[in-house]
């Protein structure tokens, strides 16, 4: 790869890198909006927590 296109290369990630930065501040906000104190944090909190508990509730049947 030359220079130029590394260049390329490197303006491309960083527009990706500015895309998924606004869609994670973006559910940040929203989850935070549904209730989730600290955001995604919480939710992936509660999501696993559910995904555990319903583990546990089929190993049980």
């Amino acid at each position: 790869m030359n220079h130029q296109d590394l260049l390329k290369k490197i303006a491309k990630l960083e527009s990706m890198n500015d895309q998924l930065i606004s869609e994670l501040n973006y559910l940040e906000s929203l989850t935070r909006s549904l209730g989730f104190a600290e955001g995604l944090k919480t939710l992936k909190e509660a999501a696993l927590e559910m995904i555990n508990s319903d583990k546990k509730r089929k190993l049980k049947e």
